[in-house]
């Protein structure tokens, strides 16, 4: 079943080989922007919340394991779209949610787990992102208190439900990597030019909850990659990234 699924999937790929890669080249910039890049600038934090050597292991355990499950779940998202074209299923207007997969390959109580995860997890994070920018905006501006920030960028975010698809973030997506990039040579650089304190120490971390902060911020870097597959999907139609009957 397995070696069928990668066949199926290296067939797809090769016919549609242009188009698929102008979808995975958005896919790829839209996540780099969104899910890593935020992350990825805060890992020197987190390796001195758990340790050099901890950080290490973590980053690359959390590496392999992420890379695995969006593998995996490219596979069952071919398995699932395999069957229902089968069924003589039409996704022309439509995207496939995660979801959706786990209702058809597992049955209703898994459709359930999954969308109140889904869910759950838009929930939260949508509410973490929006403190964050609240903070960040507020070291740079402290005329109005962070309450009053967060207002403002709820409300600035909650206008992004009128961009009609997924490819009209691709400028926010370079501008995004662009600033990045930027931020991530400032610190390199800065750290070479003026190196490190005298008697600074890099030992281990001296809370737990430190070090289950470190490691949890290392796993969002590699918690987001699975989405990457639906976001590929909205991208290949140019119909509106909500679904419509």
């Amino acid at each position: 079943m397995l070696s069928s699924n990668c066949n199926e999937l290296h067939t797809r790929c090769s016919t549609h080989c242009p188009r698929l890669f102008h979808i995975g080249d958005d896919a790829w910039f839209n996540c780099a922007s969104n899910q890593v890049a935020q992350v990825l600038l805060t890992l020197p934090y987190s390796f001195s919340q758990l340790g050099m050597l901890s950080g290490i292991l973590f980053q690359v355990f959390y590496g392999l394991v992420g890379s695995w499950t969006a593998y995996l779940i490219s596979v069952l998202y071919i398995e699932y779209r395999t069957r229902k074209e089968k069924e003589n299923v039409n996704f022309k207007n439509h995207v496939i949610q995660w979801f959706e997969v786990l209702d058809g390959l597992l049955g209703p109580y898994w459709k359930a787990v999954g969308l109140a995860f889904n869910c759950t997890f838009l929930l939260f994070g949508s509410v973490i992102q929006l403190i964050a920018y609240a903070s960040n905006i507020y070291y740079i501006n402290d005329k109005l208190d962070k309450r009053t920030w967060t207002y403002i960028f709820g409300a600035c975010c909650a206008t992004t439900v009128f961009i009609p698809s997924f490819h009209n973030y691709r400028i926010w997506s370079f501008l995004g990597l662009g600033m990045t990039t930027y931020t991530a040579w400032y610190m390199t650089i800065a750290a070479l030019v003026h190196g490190q304190k005298d008697g600074a120490t890099h030992s281990a971390p001296t809370k737990l909850v430190l070090y289950f902060t470190g490691a949890t911020n290392i796993l969002y870097t590699f918690g987001g990659h699975a989405v990457t597959v639906e976001i590929m999907h909205a991208m290949a139609s140019t119909f509106p990234a909500v679904s419509r009957p």
